[in-house]
């Protein structure tokens, strides 16, 4: 009895980021955090892919087909979260730390690179849809469309494999393990080889190509309100001529949300990640706390774009129909105009 006590309290105290439960014997700070986020992810991504496969009209822009490859890749990432909560919770006893610190921190951010990667493909494609209207059916065909979605799998999965042979560190993932946290280093080689490779790259794209967009639907709409105002008569086709600029632009509103949101929950990542890797600063909490901001924009892409895309909300109503038939019936009559009401609507749909 004696001895089983003694074996008890000469045991190494369990590693812990944030707090540690000595009643549960667990690190209940992590667990929560990771656990949280991990069920909102999958969850989340799980109603996107459905709507999507129940909504055909969202497959009429070439974007829907990126979003759908970020809400796959955001899905495994919900996945790969449930092995360290497992880890956490001690139903992986037997798991070889290092081996899973290198895969989970691996896949987590071959995962991301594919979010960032179709963000800025994404971009990229609402560019070319607007400067070039007229070619973009013959620049932007399906086969070109899936060899660039298969590119950018291939390439996240090559640009962060080196980490996995021992050169540098892909980020703090896996630092729920102690071996990640102790004793994986990062290199500040390795680090400037991604950020030249893929963030900023990234970063740079996105920031061109959404700013060419406003600049032109800025001059788009100067040179409709002009021409509307010179020649009054013609309200009608005027007004279906704003409509058309309308709806490229708020589409194009949609996708920079999304694009923001990303860089906003992704930026004090990456700041900590070239502050670490120079030597500068470095403390565990920071680490953990940056690192799952910037896994919850994981489920943020789906909260964003089923609250701006009106043709989503469509799909997600009726995905959710069997379910809610009263709930739904009843939103449907409020918003329905009253009978005596035979305005025509000319707000463009998004």
């Amino acid at each position: 009895m004696n001895s089983s006590s003694s074996a008890n309290q000469s045991s190494p105290p369990l590693f812990c980021l944030l707090g540690y439960s000595h009643s549960l014997d667990t690190c209940m700070l992590e667990v929560a955090v990771i656990l949280f986020l991990a069920v909102l992810i999958i969850a989340g991504n799980l109603v996107v892919i459905s709507v999507f496969h129940c909504a055909p009209l969202l497959h009429h822009h070439t974007t829907g087909h990126f979003i759908q490859t970020m809400a796959y890749a955001d899905l495994l990432v919900g996945l790969c979260c449930l092995v360290p909560s497992l880890s956490l919770l001690h139903y992986l006893r037997g798991l070889n730390e290092e081996l899973a610190c290198k895969a989970f921190g691996y896949v987590v951010s071959v995962l991301k690179s594919v979010s960032m990667a179709s963000l800025a493909c994404i971009s990229v494609d609402r560019y070319i849809a607007i400067t070039r209207p007229l070619s973009y059916g013959t620049l932007v065909t399906p086969c070109r469309l899936r060899a660039c979605i298969v590119l950018v799998w291939a390439y996240s999965a090559l640009i962060f494999l080196p980490s996995f042979f021992g050169w540098g560190k892909p980020g703090y993932h896996g630092d729920v393990f102690q071996w990640c946290a102790d004793s994986w280093e990062t290199n500040p080689t390795f680090s400037t080889f991604i950020v030249a490779l893929l963030y900023a790259p990234a970063a740079l794209t996105v920031c061109f190509t959404y700013g060419s967009i406003f600049r032109i639907c800025r001059q788009h709409t100067r040179e409709i309100s002009q021409r509307h105002a010179r020649f009054s008569s013609q309200t009608e086709s005027g007004g279906g001529e704003r409509c058309e600029g309308c709806t490229d632009k708020r589409y194009a509103m949609v996708l920079f949300r999304i694009t923001s949101v990303f860089y906003v929950l992704w930026m004090p990542y990456i700041l900590y990640f070239l502050l670490e890797s120079s030597g500068l600063y470095r403390h565990m909490a920071a680490s953990f706390l940056t690192t799952w901001l910037a896994i919850s924009n994981s489920f943020c892409n789906c909260l964003i774009y089923s609250l701006s895309n009106s043709v989503f909300r469509k799909g997600l109503g009726n995905l959710l129909s069997p379910l809610l038939p009263s709930c739904l019936s009843c939103a449907e009559a409020k918003k329905a105009p009253p009978p005596g009401s035979l305005r025509t609507d000319t707000r463009c749909p998004v």
